[in-house]
């Protein structure tokens, strides 16, 4: 009789930390930058409606992010370095709405389980996601290479794909 894997056992808020580390795919998408847009003029077809707010992705990454692992270069300290950094944790998933569709977390709050190419899935190995091209690997360009008040030049809509 096999055992089922923790994300089916457990609600998000029962996870251990370690469990709850896990369940990042690794995708690098949190570090892209998203404007919120308060203009009510008409929607675009790059325009995305989390809980009342337009929100804009873009393919500007953080300078942290190495955008071939798609892993934070400074993950323990990155809150000391870029101070608005998000940290998802069990006690604020419900109001970050910013996050994309395909984020682990967000698919696990909504029921909708993990997809197939999540690393947890794939011993452990992030390939059949960058093959699935979920991940941020080459979509990106860094912060410091661009005039953020430009970012409309830069919104992108791939990073709201979700494909299982």
């Amino acid at each position: 009789m096999s055992q089922l894997p923790f994300w089916e056992t457990k609600s998000l808020s029962e996870m251990t930390e370690n469990e709850w580390e896990s369940l990042c795919d690794g995708c690098g998408k949190c570090c892209l930058h998203k404007f919120i847009d308060d203009d009510e003029g008409d929607m675009q077809p790059t325009d995305v409606v989390f809980k009342g707010e337009r929100v804009h992705f873009t393919n500007i990454v953080c300078d942290l992010l190495n955008t071939k692992t798609c892993s934070c270069s400074q993950y323990e300290h990155r809150t000391d370095f870029v101070p608005d950094c998000v940290k998802l944790t069990k006690d604020n998933l419900k109001d970050i709405f910013f996050m994309p569709p395909s984020c682990s977390y967000r698919r696990l709050y909504e029921g909708r389980g993990l997809p197939a190419w999540h690393p947890l899935l794939n011993r452990q190995k992030k390939t059949a996601m960058h093959k699935a091209g979920m991940s941020v690997r080459g979509k990106t360009i860094y912060e410091g290479q661009v005039n953020l008040d430009e970012f409309e030049n830069y919104i992108a809509i791939w990073p709201l794909n979700d494909i299982d």
